[in-house]
């Protein structure tokens, strides 16, 4: 006998009695009209009540052809018709393999190696203890502090908010942080120390991180970076030439320079990897989101060979790099991913993003002379509007007038689902979004 289908009252309910949501303020959630997805079709998703939002945020950036998407639904079902699941500790998986065989087949010269975990912060948490373990196998154990960015985000466990530079996020936790070096971020709008082109903000940032390699020699082990778009930020983008720069930086240096693509990978900024724009191949290349099309859990680290060999000897030498999780490379996940990876080369994905993301800042010119809005910033697929006070000064809002949340409100009535950063309305649609919508 089917079970009685709840109403959207008795789950909304349920729901605040019971779900702790992530990044909310329940007591702000409870009074708020709620909003329960029930299904999905193509970009769109349907709630409890029937209606249809447009999905904006490719719900938390990772969607990337749509929902219910025939082919990664056939490849799930046909993954769960062998095993869900099996352990990487001591023995291998079918498609865990081919899809580490595909991943370094696409990714940037040189990154051969895939070390798999679930979320992005995990594989940066990942990358972060590589590095530290690579330089103390190297013979430079007094390599263990890194260099970051102000504004950065790379997730929300304690080495990835380590390296994180949101305050709102990331002060309350501060005492359980290791300290790490800190450049500022090339935010031209709100550039520090007066620097306001973006090629001046730009060059004054890597002049920073250049003194602090230099005044630190011997002691860091590794730059992190958002390549191209800071997206918690607010969508901060990076002047052209800044990452070349930074590497070369790290290159002077003898530095590591980790990528993290989780947000800007799988063609959200107009190329496969955001670092394919300037030619640049990271040491470790951490991804996630959108690995899997937006279906399951997954991210990876990408590391070269030269990397990886100090970690080689016997089982007595101590170099075995003694991380994992129970759910690392997990089958579904992984046959989820390559058919998404397959659908890259099918749909020919990037170039319909481009011509999307071109249509995209066309519309978006419409908002550039709005008296609350300060700044469009657009990197492909990724877009911010940052919202101000007073055009002319570049005032905040006073908060609590939520004017970006209320936008959003105003959106969702319109069958638009989106979420704001601070101040700023972000837009980062499916790659698979059609010119009407």
């Amino acid at each position: 006998m089917a079970a009685t289908r709840r109403s959207t009252d008795d789950l909304f309910r349920a729901d605040v009695a019971h779900v702790w949501h992530p990044f909310t303020q329940m007591a702000d959630y409870a009074a708020t009209e709620p909003l329960i997805v029930d299904s999905a079709e193509g970009n769109w998703l349907v709630d409890t009540e029937g209606r249809r939002y447009l999905d904006g945020v490719s719900s938390l950036w990772c969607n990337v052809h749509g929902h219910r998407v025939p082919e990664i639904d056939d490849a799930i079902r046909a993954q769960l018709g062998r095993v869900a699941h099996s352990t990487l500790l001591g023995s291998g998986s079918v498609p865990s393999i081919e899809l580490a065989a595909k991943l370094a087949e696409i990714a940037p010269a040189g990154l051969t190696r895939v070390f798999y975990a679930e979320n992005g912060a995990s594989a940066v948490e990942i990358a972060l203890k590589m590095a530290f373990q690579h330089w103390r196998h190297r013979g430079q154990p007094g390599r263990t502090r890194f260099l970051a960015f102000a504004n950065a985000y790379h997730g929300d466990t304690l080495g990835a908010v380590s390296v994180g530079g949101i305050e709102l996020f990331h002060e309350a936790f501060r005492p359980l942080l290791f300290d790490v070096l800190r450049a500022p971020s090339p935010y031209h709008y709100r550039c520090p120390d007066g620097h306001a082109g973006h090629e001046e903000c730009g060059r004054h940032s890597l002049a920073v991180a250049d003194r602090l390699l230099a005044e630190h020699a011997g002691e860091v082990g590794a730059v992190i970076l958002e390549p191209l778009v800071q997206g918690a930020a607010g969508m901060i983008t990076q002047p052209p030439g800044f990452l070349a720069g930074l590497a070369e930086v790290c290159r002077r240096h003898d530095v590591l320079l980790i990528l993290d693509e989780v947000a800007t990978g799988f063609g959200r900024t107009g190329t496969l990897f955001a670092c394919e724009q300037e030619g640049v191949a990271p040491d470790l290349l951490v991804l996630g989101k959108g690995i899997t099309g937006g279906y399951l859990p997954m991210s990876a680290v990408l590391a070269g060979d030269a990397f990886a060999e100090p970690f080689l000897g016997a089982p007595t030498a101590g170099r075995t790099f003694y991380h994992g999780h129970t759910y690392t490379g997990n089958q579904l996940c992984c046959a989820a991913a390559l058919a998404n990876l397959d659908l890259f080369d099918t749909r020919d994905v990037v170039a319909r993003g481009r011509e999307a993301a071109t249509l995209l800042a066309s519309q978006l010119e419409r908002f550039e002379e709005l008296p609350a809005v300060g700044q469009v910033r657009q990197r492909g697929l990724m877009v911010g509007i940052e919202l101000v006070a007073d055009r002319e000064t570049r005032a905040v809002p006073d908060p609590r007038r939520r004017l970006a949340w209320n936008v959003c409100l105003g959106l969702r009535r319109r069958g638009v689902l989106i979420r704001p950063l601070g101040d700023v309305v972000v837009l980062m649609p499916p790659l698979s979004i059609r010119p009407e919508e």
